[in-house]
């Protein structure tokens, strides 16, 4: 775990309140196991990055946020035009009691609208459908778990994007 991939801490020093803990009794080994159940960072491109993993089944959701002024602020997520994993499943403002929201860096808002996808498409596998019996799928079928790696990813490229459609281009 890198220095910036450490649980988050609010700027007066304390726990993060949106931090989340997954229960994971009765999991699969797997790399989910040591794996952060929540993330938050600062993509490379300036905006608020998230990963969350769903409580329930396991995968991993990426979200990254714009703050007011953006033209995808307060917009449906099938009224903005990007590319990501499965496409965008999610928009909405910070959730006041859950994990979905951010503790702000300093000089950054704290009224964002986040963006995201989730990791529980076709071809994708979560540690509980591992761990329950299902049909026998086609040999040809493949399912790959799409882990923290693959997930900040596609967070760095969805941040990219909604910075590319913010730009002024008048």
């Amino acid at each position: 775990m890198s220095a910036d991939e450490q649980p988050t801490v609010a700027p007066n020093g304390t726990a993060d309140p949106h931090d989340l803990v997954v229960d994971k009794t009765g999991w699969p080994a797997g790399p989910w196991l040591d794996e952060p159940d929540r993330l938050q960072w600062r993509t490379a491109a300036g905006l608020p990055g998230l990963i969350v993993r769903h409580r329930r089944l396991g995968h991993l959701c990426g979200y990254a946020a714009v703050a007011p002024g953006h033209p995808a602020y307060g917009s449906s997520y099938n009224d903005v035009e990007v590319l990501v994993h499965g496409g965008l499943t999610y928009a909405d403002r910070c959730e006041a009691d859950g994990p979905i929201c951010h503790v702000p860096e300093p000089g950054e808002p704290d009224d964002v609208w986040w963006l995201g996808f989730d990791c529980a498409h076709a071809g994708d596998c979560s540690p509980v459908s591992l761990a329950i019996e299902l049909p026998q799928l086609p040999t040809w079928y493949q399912e790959a778990y799409r882990d923290i790696a693959y997930v900040r990813r596609e967070v760095e490229q969805l941040a990219e994007q909604l910075v590319a459609l913010g730009v002024d281009r008048g």
